[in-house]
């Protein structure tokens, strides 16, 4: 969000653009691995209920393996995925050579935010919210501090913001591992160099993992497509998408707290074979989900056009944009289902549910209605889309839940 206002107050309205184009690879790569996240948590958790010392340590180590692994690869093949991602996405030339600028540097982001999204889970897992609060905070105040810097002072622009991200990242990574030391010191005993013990439960992390991760390239098809069809309407609509596309991330920012604390707690309760408390949690989180989702929709309805000026201050991107601000208006209060549901979901490790809700709601109710109705609406196809894609897995996750409770305990 902070990219986007220092880039949406520069010169020209290329700069939001490209950093949008640019992020949208990031989003690709990220998201890709947010399996390792996802299905950390909820596997670490469960390890917590049934208070196995050994193998909350082993979950934890198989992760950051992979991590490792990802990352070196992600790094040697930055300039193929590089050429393949612009190749693919539309936009113009302007704001595609700003893209690459920004691209080129943040990559070198890549393996410290993915061993974070590791540690991330892990630490949810051990129910312990507090320490990936403490790194979040850090790692986005150093982002923000540095990008300043960079764009304001030293005249970097999009390199500046893409630094910024590096900054961050690695220093969020380095408080990781001195707070995993100096509260989990005792389970380091635990790790091991030995085949065995390190394969023994990997089967069921990777089956949930290669679940999550199907799932996540659905949602990044989605999203990727959002951005990559906006740039090809026009420089001000990607602006404008991109800028209102803050809106929904601000509001999953919220709920994604809910969500973390859904997969800490259910999948504790889920591990100590704990019914009753594991239903009262999901009905507490639905309470407050709805809560969220209408003071959202209420200060998006009151303050909308307003926090666009905040994006940007570019005149025709802000008029362009008050077209669009109904859709954000009504997101929130059809989406906030599909983040507790997939809290839930991952504590109770039901990751083929997820693969399968996701999936469908992006095939059948984000693009088939796009190609139906882009040449009649335009760029409020897409906004369609979107609302239908976050709304259709809030209700497939509803039908799916009481089959998957009664699955898992019988």
């Amino acid at each position: 969000m902070v990219d986007m206002y220092l880039m949406g107050h520069q010169e020209s309205v290329h700069f939001m653009g490209g950093v949008a184009l640019g992020s949208v690879i990031f989003n690709f790569v990220y998201w890709g691995f947010a399996f390792l996240r996802m299905g950390m948590s909820g596997v670490a958790a469960q390890t917590f209920g049934r208070n196995d010392r050994e193998e909350m340590a082993l979950v934890l180590e198989r992760g950051m393996l992979i991590a490792i692994a990802g990352s070196f690869l992600l790094l040697t093949l930055q300039v193929p995925l590089a050429n393949f991602s612009f190749w693919l996405l539309e936009g113009s030339q302007e704001v595609k050579e700003i893209a690459r600028g920004y691209y080129f540097v943040r990559i070198w982001a890549a393996p410290a935010a993915i061993a974070l999204m590791v540690l991330y889970g892990w630490f949810l897992g051990m129910q312990n919210a507090i320490y990936p609060m403490l790194i979040a905070v850090t790692v986005n105040l150093l982002n923000v501090v540095s990008s300043f810097i960079f764009v304001n002072h030293l005249n970097m622009q999009a390199e500046g913001v893409a630094l910024g991200s590096v900054v961050g990242q690695y220093s969020g990574l380095l408080l990781a591992i001195f707070l995993f030391y100096r509260k989990y010191r005792s389970l380091s005993s635990c790790f091991t160099l030995k085949l065995i013990p390190l394969i023994r439960n990997l089967k069921h992390f990777l089956n949930v993992s290669g679940d999550i991760f199907i799932r996540m390239l659905s949602i990044i098809a989605v999203f990727t497509f959002f951005t990559s069809r906006s740039a090809g309407i026009g420089d001000v609509v990607l602006a404008v998408n991109s800028a209102l596309l803050q809106y929904l991330f601000l509001f999953a920012y919220f709920l994604d707290g809910f969500a973390y604390a859904g997969e800490a707690l259910i999948g504790k309760f889920f591990g100590a074979r704990d019914k009753i408390r594991l239903q009262r949690t999901v009905v507490l989180l639905f309470r407050w989900g709805i809560g969220f989702a209408i003071l959202f929709s209420l200060l998006y309805a009151v303050m909308g056009k307003m926090l666009l000026g905040v994006f940007t201050d570019q005149a025709e991107v802000i008029e362009a944009g008050s077209s669009y601000l109904i859709w954000v208006v009504i997101i929130p209060l059809v989406s906030f289902g599909s983040f507790i549901w997939d809290g839930v979901f991952i504590g109770i490790t039901a990751s083929r549910a997820m693969r399968n809700s996701v999936f469908l709601s992006a095939l059948l109710f984000f693009f088939a209605p796009f190609y139906l109705l882009f040449p009649y609406l335009e760029n409020h196809a897409i906004w369609v889309g979107m609302v239908l894609f976050m709304l259709s897995r809030s209700v497939m996750l509803t039908i799916l839940y009481p089959k998957a409770i009664r699955k898992r305990f019988g």
